[in-house]
């Protein structure tokens, strides 16, 4: 798995887990929760996906076909992996759960469990990794709630798409620091869409129509062959 970045990542949460009906209702729980997710249903598909692929969050399940995820687990700690991990398991025994935190999970959730309980692990995972997910982010005359899914312009919400949040919120937490369309590509965007550069050139364009002040420089800058950033621009007068 390569180094993380030192840019703040939008919550990105890999999934692995064989009952193909939870790993849905997982999937579809986490997305509603804006997060981006990807999926992973064996053994060795997730230790593809973790070798390759930078995530915020691991949400594994204790038996899985080919390899368990404990086996992974202690894999992925050996070879330096510092994403965090909550373990699911039908295991409730003491001895298992001993075995689960000394190979190196974050947390452990037993099943069956209620979504909202699952939810509340991820976002204490995430703030106790990264402090920054708590944070109300503002430029210019706009300010952007992540607990609350809501971005304010002059005090009126905005009405924007799941991507076009997410790309905002990224630019906003990484603030002077430009990124290039690839790179915003794969911190914004599941690792296996079809989206493309022009998806994300389009994205940007969308989201300036609807946060920019007519007549005055985009909120999003362009970088002469780097990408894109959001500067220190001064609030508008009130």
């Amino acid at each position: 798995m390569s180094v993380l970045s030192p840019a703040v990542r939008m919550p990105k949460i890999l999934v692995i887990e064989d009952d193909l009906e939870l790993l849905k209702n997982l999937t579809a729980w986490l997305k509603l929760e804006h997060h981006v997710v990807e999926q992973a249903s064996r053994g060795s598909e997730a230790v593809e996906k973790l070798r390759f692929f930078d995530y915020d969050l691991v949400i594994m399940d204790w038996g899985l076909p080919e390899i368990e995820g404990i086996e992974i687990l202690r894999e992925y700690r050996d070879k330096g992996g510092k994403t965090p991990i909550l373990m699911l398991t039908g295991k409730s025994g003491i001895i298992e759960i001993e075995d689960g935190f000394a190979s190196g999970a974050d947390d452990y959730l037993t099943k069956p469990f209620n979504m909202r309980e699952l939810s509340a692990r991820v976002r204490a995972l995430l703030r106790r990794f990264n402090k920054s997910y708590e944070t109300i982010l503002e430029a210019a005359d706009l300010k952007l709630d992540p607990d609350k899914h809501v971005v304010l312009k002059q005090g009126k919400e905005l009405k924007l798409q799941p991507k076009e949040f997410a790309l905002l919120e990224f630019l906003l937490r990484n603030r002077n620091e430009p990124f290039s369309i690839d790179t915003l590509l794969n911190r914004i965007w599941d690792s296996d869409t079809m989206a493309s550069p022009d998806t994300v050139r389009v994205c940007i364009t969308r989201l300036r129509n609807k946060i920019d002040t007519p007549g005055q420089p985009s909120v999003i800058e362009t970088v002469h062959r780097l990408g894109y950033k959001i500067g220190n621009p001064e609030r508008n007068p009130e």
